[in-house]
């Protein structure tokens, strides 16, 4: 990006947060549009990249108490919410996975359990995807994947359908543990901010994981429409597990085993009582012992994703913004017709309106915005909030029209084999049964957990 594109960039930005700026004077007080004019400031900057990730993350920090919003402490202090470090103990994991090339060998076992057929390889990739998913970020997955896909076929069509798979399994797939992609864990950060119990981590796969797997097999079904059931290239022969590879994957097996004796089983077993964000990170900063050898700090540090903690911590200050200043009230007010909706149609109505939302900004910009909403219309309409903050979560991950949606959407596009109109075709379609399936897991099944 030349200079001057990047001045234009950032000068609609700043008109763009002014125009907001004076047409919410006209309704809100002072405080309440100008943090309104920062938030469309912040979401510009970060959807054209005038500015680096990072320096637009930390820019609360700054703008929040010269407009008299927050101050600086109670601003900043939403940078070291446990969460983040969550997300970092989670991410060295990443890291030793990736490193250790234990992804690969995960994939090939992966792969193997389909058909090889072109039906067949749209369900592994995508269940493949799904699982590294919910372990990795959702753009290294892809990344991983996408030259794979590519192989698997010289057809076009099926290449474009195996892209597809492996983008959209990446979405699906991040939902299934609360570290699987950042709308998950500002949500566990907001639980905690408003004192509400935190979803243990064994509790959100079980709640979550039966969504995912139906939501891959109706997208595996969708994209296998009108494909013959042509072989396509078997998968290659993979070594057995080095032993970096067995280090990682017994850390994580014990990891799991740490998570499933700490989760409570009421009435039968309270837990251990350890806090998930301690655990992860414990785990995370093994990996730097000399015995395990697994990570060193020199050589790995530039892989930590620093930008993406300060994006959490924006988020997490959007969200404790919107909170003190009433805006989340005065908004949730704003929608109280819906109060007097069945709880069903309330859910259907958050689900569809993330959705496709979400297909036009940041699903972590919009749920920082969106909780405190969704929270303050609950508490006032008095519903339990933790099931419609659940959905709204959920359902900014389910985006599956447009490439600038999601990462995963962005990457499979610059791949030069997919159409804007056949991405935008297969996702108004899964968005919709995206939006079902939310609505009907959380009236039946997840209001049994909350």
């Amino acid at each position: 990006m030349n200079m001057s594109e990047q001045s234009k960039k950032l000068i609609i930005a700043l008109l763009t947060a002014l125009i907001t700026f004076a047409i919410a004077f006209i309704i809100l007080n002072a405080v309440q549009a100008a943090l309104l004019g920062i938030i469309v400031l912040l979401v510009a900057l970060w959807s054209n990249e005038a500015l680096p990730m990072a320096v637009v993350s930390l820019l609360p920090i700054i703008l929040f108490p010269a407009f008299g919003i927050i101050d600086t402490k109670t601003t900043a202090l939403n940078y070291a919410n446990p969460i983040v470090y969550l997300f970092f103990g989670g991410f060295l994991l990443a890291i030793a996975v990736e490193k250790s090339g234990l992804h690969r060998w995960m994939a090939h076992h992966l792969l193997n359990l389909f058909p090889k057929s072109a039906k067949g390889v749209i369900f592994a990739l995508a269940f493949t995807s799904a699982m590294l998913s919910s372990l990795l970020s959702n753009t290294t997955t892809t990344l991983l994947l996408m030259s794979m896909g590519l192989f698997l076929s010289t057809i076009p069509k099926i290449q474009m359908r195996y892209l597809l798979a492996i983008a959209y399994g990446a979405s699906i797939g991040g939902i299934i543990t609360p570290v699987g992609t950042a709308p998950n864990l500002i949500l566990l950060g907001i639980l905690g901010e408003h004192s509400l119990p935190v979803v243990p981590f064994v509790q959100w796969v079980v709640m979550v994981a039966p969504l995912a797997f139906v939501m891959l097999g109706m997208m595996g079904w969708v994209l296998g429409i009108g494909l013959a059931n042509e072989p396509s290239h078997a998968s290659e022969s993979h070594p057995p597990l080095t032993p970096p590879q067995r280090k990682v994957l017994t850390l994580l097996g014990e990891l799991m085993a740490v998570l499933l004796v700490n989760a409570p089983i009421r009435p039968y077993w309270n837990g251990l009582g350890l806090a998930e964000e301690g655990v992860m990170l414990t785990f995370g900063l093994l990996l730097f012992l000399p015995q395990l050898n697994l990570l060193d700090w020199i050589e790995d540090k530039g892989k930590i994703p620093f930008r993406i903690m300060f994006l959490f911590g924006a988020g997490f200050a959007i969200a404790k913004a919107f909170s003190d200043t009433g805006l989340a009230d005065t908004t949730a007010q704003s929608l109280g017709v819906l109060g007097t909706l069945a709880p069903w149609m309330i859910i259907l109505a958050i689900a569809a309106l993330i959705t496709f939302t979400t297909e036009i900004t940041s699903n972590t910009a919009l749920i920082s915005v969106m909780l405190p909403v969704i929270y303050s219309f609950s508490i006032q309409n008095h519903f339990d909030p933790l099931l419609f903050m659940m959905v709204a979560t959920i359902s900014s991950s389910y985006a599956f029209m447009l490439p600038i949606a999601t990462p995963p959407n962005a990457i499979v596009m610059s791949s030069g084999v997919i159409k804007i109109k056949e991405m935008a075709k297969y996702g108004m379609i899964l968005n919709i049964i995206g939006i079902i399936l939310i609505v009907l897991f959380a009236h039946f099944y997840w209001e049994n957990f909350i």
